[in-house]
């Protein structure tokens, strides 16, 4: 049996053992579990692999273990993460394992990859990086790597939550579907549409489409927010693909921590190929700006997701309820105060009949 190369072990007397299959950033988490008397082990290190396998997480928690924070296992478990799409919460509920994630901080970090990566196809800047880096510029040409100019563009937002609406407010025109209206959104809009023209400016607009496939039609930039489950599946399929304009831009970042299904890869890539004035920002290989899951990739937001998974694990331990409010997580953020006596946030805790407070 492979076993993990090095584990780290904090408070090695105390009385509750949580086991961390990956290091994690900051150290508020470790300090939060210590001080209520937890045994912390950290794997620190895999020969040639990021993630542990069944054997090495089984080798890794031993016979007793009250709490894990990262892939599975334990009594009480918690994703570092909005999605659970890697857990079979099923047999979790007929376990009596409880199951948190971290929702409620990736908001801006999320919509800020979402726009970085839309800005990057339009502006072809990997492709301009790579030839720089490849020494191929000999000086200035008129059309060297001519890219789009998004002011004034229309951008569609399929999925207008927490994120799709971060996401939209830093762009420009906006249609967006979703199958809830969003009249905070609508009112940014237009808001922001009242100043511009007060001030002589051409005013932007927005408009709720009644279809996905609308919004597909008419933007030129387009970002999707959906959650991932049977309905959205293959979202985006040849079919749909071929609605779109030829000269779009999708970025590409999902509410469930990017979850490769929702696109039809497959369609995707040959799409790509077909139309390489297609450019798109996620998780393929031709035209496409590729990045290793960063969508939360801010120091605040890894830290506090930390923070989150940590103070989940210690619902079982602690007897703590379930925060009544897991997108209000600002109480447990603030390190001048110690956090509520509750866990920020778990998905199954109506089938487990868990309090809330």
């Amino acid at each position: 049996m492979a076993k993990p190369v090095s584990i780290d072990v904090r408070n090695p007397n105390g009385k509750y053992r949580i086991v961390s299959t990956k290091p994690m950033p900051g150290t508020r988490w470790i300090n939060l579990l210590i001080e209520q008397d937890c045994r912390v082990k950290i794997c620190t290190k895999k020969k040639k692999k990021t993630i542990l396998s069944v054997e090495d997480i089984i080798a890794l928690i031993g016979d007793n273990c009250d709490g894990v924070i990262g892939q599975r296992g334990g009594t009480a478990f918690s994703n570092m993460a909005v999605g659970y799409n890697n857990v079979d919460v099923n047999a979790a509920d007929k376990y009596g394992v409880s199951v948190g994630n971290t929702p409620g901080l990736l908001t801006e970090s999320t919509a800020e990859l979402a726009a970085s990566l839309s800005l990057a196809a339009a502006r072809r800047m990997v492709e301009a990086d790579e030839f720089m880096r490849a020494g191929l510029y000999d000086g200035w040409l008129p059309n060297l790597f001519v890219g789009k100019l998004l002011k004034g563009q229309t951008v569609g937002v399929i999925g207008a939550g927490r994120i799709g609406s971060a996401y939209a407010k830093m762009m420009m025109n906006l249609i967006y579907y979703d199958l809830c209206q969003a009249t905070r959104l609508e009112k940014f809009v237009a808001g922001y549409a009242k100043f511009l023209k007060a001030n002589g400016e051409k005013p932007v607009t927005w408009k709720r489409a009644a279809t996905m496939d609308e919004v597909l039609r008419e933007a030129d930039v387009m970002s999707l927010h959906p959650i991932l489950d049977k309905t959205t599946y293959h979202l985006v399929n040849k079919e749909r693909l071929s609605m779109m304009k030829k000269s779009i831009f999708l970025g590409s970042n999902l509410v469930n921590c990017s979850r490769g299904p929702v696109f039809d890869e497959v369609a995707l890539v040959e799409h790509l190929k077909q139309n390489p004035m297609f450019q798109v920002g996620l998780n393929v290989f031709e035209n496409a700006i590729v990045v290793p899951h960063i969508t939360s990739a801010s120091k605040w937001t890894r830290e506090g997701m930390a923070t989150l998974a940590a103070l989940n694990v210690l619902e079982k331990i602690k007897g703590y309820p379930i925060w009544s409010d897991p997108n209000r997580v600002e109480p447990f953020l603030n390190k001048k105060v110690h956090p509520p006596a509750a866990s920020p946030s778990f998905v199954n805790s109506k089938a487990l009949g868990l309090p809330v407070s």
